[in-house]
């Protein structure tokens, strides 16, 4: 049996200039594991994401992702290691003047050989597995749509359908339901779920309500420093307004 932790950072900070963002963050994150990053506005929620999927270092401590040292890595083994990772960030990261299609494709494209991809991005094939992610996020109708005319939710729900492509072992994302209803909230969050068998996810909420219903596990980030890291049954109400308190 694989005891290997999905996740594990031993001290680990980042620094932008003078700004602390994160400071001494020890988690471990065991796989098939669903996690809620609670905390204000700048409390270090995207940061230590972006830390998880090596689009940022850190300048403190250790980040282990699926056991590997993401500082030890060369270019070419951390590309490796991000295809295992499916992030939907709040740029969302679409192009914007292309098809819906070809933004979905996307999500295959890393595991793919390079004639095979550019080929792709030329000539897209709405294939059964498109299909049904975006149907899965209830928009099979905008196939053949431009990105750039869809609203914010629409293209939030076109952002999950690529990571359901990609089949990510590790899922981040950093507040994926900040412009949808409620009814289109809870099912995206059930889809986050679903992409791989024994997939982990975290994500960054501002709902707590949301946290209880589909996580298992809340930790909350105020200025930089993890508060708490509790199972989802303890998170209180008395947690909560301590996290969100003025300071």
């Amino acid at each position: 049996m694989n005891t290997t932790p999905a996740i594990r950072l031993t001290g680990a900070g980042c620094r932008f200039g003078h700004h602390q963002a994160l400071s001494g963050v020890d988690l471990i994150v065991h796989e098939g594991e669903r996690v809620a990053l609670l905390g204000a506005s700048g409390a270090g929620k995207s940061t230590l994401l972006s830390l998880l999927n090596g689009s940022i270092p850190a300048t403190d401590g250790v980040v282990e992702v699926f056991g590997q040292d993401l500082a030890g890595l060369s270019s070419g083994r951390l590309r490796a290691l991000q295809r295992t990772i499916g992030t939907v960030s709040q740029r969302l990261d679409l192009i914007e003047q292309v098809r819906v299609l070809h933004n979905v494709n996307a999500g295959r494209l890393g595991s793919w050989s390079l004639l095979r991809a550019v080929g792709s991005l030329v000539w897209p094939r709405p294939d059964d597995q498109i299909r049904s992610a975006l149907h899965r996020v209830g928009m099979e109708w905008a196939l053949h749509e431009r990105t750039e005319r869809l609203s914010g939710g629409e293209r939030q729900r076109v952002a999950i359908a690529r990571l359901l492509v990609q089949s990510p072992g590790l899922i981040l994302a950093d507040e994926p339901v900040s412009s949808l209803d409620p009814t289109r909230a809870t099912e995206t969050l059930d889809l986050l779920r679903a992409p791989a068998e024994k997939a982990t996810l975290m994500v960054s909420l501002h709902q707590p309500e949301l946290a209880r219903k589909h996580c298992t596990r809340a930790i909350g980030l105020r200025e930089g420093s993890l508060v708490f890291d509790v199972p989802i049954a303890e998170l209180t109400d008395a947690l909560l307004g301590d996290l969100y308190a003025l300071t």
